[in-house]
Parts: structure tokens; sequence; C-alpha cells
């Protein structure tokens, strides 16, 4: 196992963290500014307000993309297992 290898691998590891945490965190970007506006347009400033919208976004994008983060995390998982005797020796 070299230094190469571990670097590629861990590159690989912070890619798929990004691509699979990415639409969760633009989903909480969007409900949480969208919800920030509301609130400063009509006064309202009550702390516990974007809590549902937000789970109810993260529900919904859990839904739809779902099945594509798991597959993607599955195929990593996958490739970790058929590079382990690669990494033993």
């Amino acid at each position: 196992m070299t230094e190469g290898f571990l670097m590629t691998l861990g590159h690989d590891a912070l890619i798929l963290a990004l691509l699979v945490g990415a639409p969760m965190l633009g989903v909480s970007l969007l409900i949480g500014l969208l919800v920030s506006l509301f609130q400063a347009m009509t006064q309202i400033n009550e702390m516990t307000l974007t809590f549902v919208p937000k789970i109810i976004g993260f529900g919904l994008v859990l839904l739809v993309l779902g099945p594509w983060m798991l597959q993607q995390m599955m195929r990593f998982t996958v490739q970790l297992f058929d590079l382990l005797p690669t990494m033993v020796r």
C-alpha cells in the first residue's frame, strides 16, 4: 500500500462524500434562505420555523435521490472490498 494509493483512496472518498451530501446541503440551504426571506417579510422571529420545512425537504430528497445515493455508496464499498487483497500486502 503506497502513499499514492492512499491519496487516491482518500480523494475518491471525499468526492463520494461531496456527491452524496451535496443534495441534502443544497436543499437545506435553499429552504433556510426561503424561510429567512419569509421571516424577514413578515417579521416573524421564530427559530423553530425552519425545522418542519427542512425535514419535509430532506424526506423528498431522500425519496427522489436515495436510490442513487445508495448505489454510489455501494459501488464505493464494493470497490474497497475488491481492493482489500492489495491493501494487505
